[in-house]
């Protein structure tokens, strides 16, 4: 999860990519290929959503199951309310914004990150994430309040990582880890004190495993905000999918699809 939040990957050779076509649930196969015509869509009638299939809980495949995921649904909803089909096409995040740049889609659903160097090249919708960094302690730590309070502490943390510079930031020792789930191990081992990590991994967890002995115990003032991604100039599907979202934040429905996956409203 860090690393959509974390970095921009620079699109690599080629593109791999596995087209699943999905229908959303009020979209029906009469449907005009005329439909969004104002929108220059890839193909007409259809919403090519690119994602990559791999990325739990916001898309990703239960088993040999179709294509679902947080960022899926709620491209589908989107997609519905525009009067549009929806077509995912899988793809590595390294080729994603490559496929983008070409043509081959029209959007990406797969928790991309708001920040300036991106707002240079690509138009964004309105957010449909919000989330914010975390120190996560077992239950019964009362010592840690807050990011200043990891002075002289030990963190389990990825080197490589932003999480890892606002631990060593906030003072605390850094316990070396791969990933989350060996920062949890060795937390319920009580052999490190907290780790840092972004909220929705904590909720996604939490969710998945509840009840897991942690919580959170402090959370940062910034927030970091994901969206979907269309190329440059595409203002007209870009203020299209706006209003759609502000219709299914009105009607409960980014709530229900949050709540599914994380047990919480990170949509707002």
């Amino acid at each position: 999860m860090p690393r959509r939040r974390l970095t921009v990957l620079a699109a690599t050779l080629g593109l791999s990519a596995l087209a699943l076509t999905a229908c959303s649930g009020g979209a029906t196969s009469s449907a005009s290929s005329d439909a969004g015509s104002e929108y220059d869509l890839v193909s007409g009638g259809t919403l090519t959503v690119a994602t990559e299939g791999t990325y739990r809980p916001f898309s990703y495949h239960e088993g040999a199951g179709e294509l679902t995921g947080f960022d899926v649904e709620i491209a589908t909803a989107v997609a519905d309310k525009l009067g549009l089909q929806v077509k995912f096409q899988e793809t590595q995040w390294d080729a994603i914004f490559a496929g983008l740049d070409a043509g081959r889609f029209d959007v990406i659903a797969n928790q991309v990150t708001i920040n300036p160097e991106r707002q240079e090249k690509y138009t964004f919708s309105a957010p449909y994430t919000v989330s914010r960094g975390v120190v996560v302690t077992t239950e019964d730590d009362n010592a840690i309040s807050s990011f200043a309070d990891l002075s002289g502490k030990t963190t389990a943390q990825s080197l490589t990582s932003n999480w890892y510079e606002l631990a060593t930031s906030s003072g605390a020792q850094v316990e070396a880890v791969e990933g989350w789930a060996q920062a949890v191990a060795l937390l319920k081992q009580g052999r490190v004190d907290a780790t840092v990590n972004d909220q929705l991994t904590y909720l996604d967890y939490e969710k998945t495993n509840s009840p897991t002995g942690l919580k959170i115990a402090a959370e940062t003032e910034d927030t970091s905000e994901s969206a979907f991604a269309f190329k440059k100039g595409q203002d007209a599907l870009a203020e299209a999918v706006d209003t759609a979202l502000e219709e299914l934040r009105a009607d409960g429905t980014l709530t229900q699809i949050s709540e599914k996956y994380f047990g919480a409203d990170v949509t707002q």
